[in-house]
This record gives C-alpha cells, sequence and structure tokens, in this order.
C-alpha cells in the first residue's frame, strides 16, 4: 500500500459536493482541485483563462459569444481548430494528470474520475441529495426565488452530464460510473465527508 490518495467527486448541483470534497482535502493534508484546474489548463495551454470559463464542464464553447469575437479576426479556421472544446478538454486532462502524478489530490468535476482511470490510486465518488436541500442551499448561495434554483439547477445538471457523457462515453451519476455513490441528504454534509473518508481508508488497507 503506498500513501497517495486520489479522490475525484462527480456532484449534483446543490449537493454540497464541493464543500464535502473541501473537507475530504482537509482530512486527508492534500490538494483540493475545482476552479484551480481551469488555472493550470491554461498556464498548459498558454491561452486565456476565460477560454476554459467558457467551456466549464459544458459544451458548445464555439458557439460562445467569446468565442465569436475572435470570428473576424485573422485565419476564422485556425481560431476553430486551436479553441476547440477537444483541444481545451486535452488540455485541461492533461493539468489533471500533472497534478495527480507525485501528489495526492481531491479533484472536483472535470471529468476527472475519467481521465485518471488507470491511476490504481484513484476513487470515483458521486454525491447526490435530495431536491428540496439541493434548491435551498442554491437559493442560499445565488439569493434567488425557488423556482429560478429549480431552473439552475435543471440547466446546469443538463450540461454537467452532457459534457461527462460525451468525454467519457460513461452516464454521468448512473452507479456503475464510480466507486461509490451517496445521497448527502440522509447523512447530512459532515457526516457524509467522514462516510467517503472512511471508505478511502478501508480501500486503501485493501490494496495489494
Amino acid at each position: 500500500m503506498n500513501d497517495k490518495i486520489i479522490i475525484c467527486i462527480g456532484r449534483q448541483l446543490g449537493s454540497g459536493g464541493r464543500i464535502i470534497a473541501k473537507k475530504l482535502a482537509d482530512e486527508f493534508n492534500c490538494r483540493l482541485y475545482d476552479k484551480e484546474l481551469l488555472n493550470l489548463a491554461a498556464k498548459e495551454s498558454g491561452f486565456s483563462e476565460k477560454f476554459f470559463e467558457q467551456n466549464d464542464e459544458r459544451k458548445a464553447f464555439i458557439k460562445s459569444r467569446f468565442f465569436q469575437r475572435f470570428a473576424h479576426v485573422g485565419d476564422v479556421n485556425f481560431y476553430r481548430n486551436t479553441f476547440s472544446e477537444d483541444s481545451l478538454f486535452q488540455f485541461q486532462s492533461e493539468a489533471i494528470r500533472k497534478a495527480a502524478k507525485d501528489n495526492s489530490c481531491v479533484f472536483v468535476g472535470r471529468c476527472a474520475d475519467y481521465v485518471l482511470r488507470e491511476d490504481p490510486d484513484t476513487v470515483g465518488i458521486f454525491i447526490t441529495a435530495d431536491m428540496e436541500d439541493r434548491i435551498k442551499r442554491v437559493k442560499e448561495r445565488r439569493q434567488c426565488s425557488e423556482d429560478t434554483a429549480r431552473h439552475i439547477i435543471q440547466r446546469g445538471e443538463s450540461q454537467r452530464a452532457s459534457y461527462y457523457n460525451f468525454y467519457t462515453g460513461k452516464h454521468w451519476g448512473e452507479s456503475s460510473s464510480y466507486d461509490l455513490c451517496i445521497n448527502s441528504s440522509t447523512l447530512g454534509i459532515e457526516s457524509t465527508a467522514q462516510l467517503i473518508a472512511d471508505y478511502v481508508r478501508k480501500r486503501k488497507r485493501c490494496e495489494p
């Protein structure tokens, strides 16, 4: 058994997945990567971080207004090819691999479980929650109505699912795509994080 731990967190919007990821990173004293991956990928590619923000966990980047600002400059085909969604995904994937190469990490989203699927230290977790709890969290975070929160959840999850399914060939949120799926509404955020930590420790002890 080695000491390296790689935890990849998939999460429903409003499930508390990022909070749980932060608690796991603190528990195992390792680096948390969420939005930070965008900065790493930007450095890897030499492109602006805004390119990755536009494409973060969703498809249709080249249709965005940000991309269209460049359509009349120089060679349009150059921009379409260089700034393609697939290229940006590859840059982000390389950033994930480099971050995980020698260090323990907790990754949030961005298909990290798939990118690191050949790394034996990787544990894929998916966190769900009851809809009423998810709406409550989104309402508080966005300071919006219940209907708006529900719309944000539906739209955001459609984008996440489309992105994950397209690049992994698996199904976002389906239990067979992960090592462990858990509903954070059942135990609460703190106990859910502790249960996952216990699972990771037990799994590590079972390694040859």
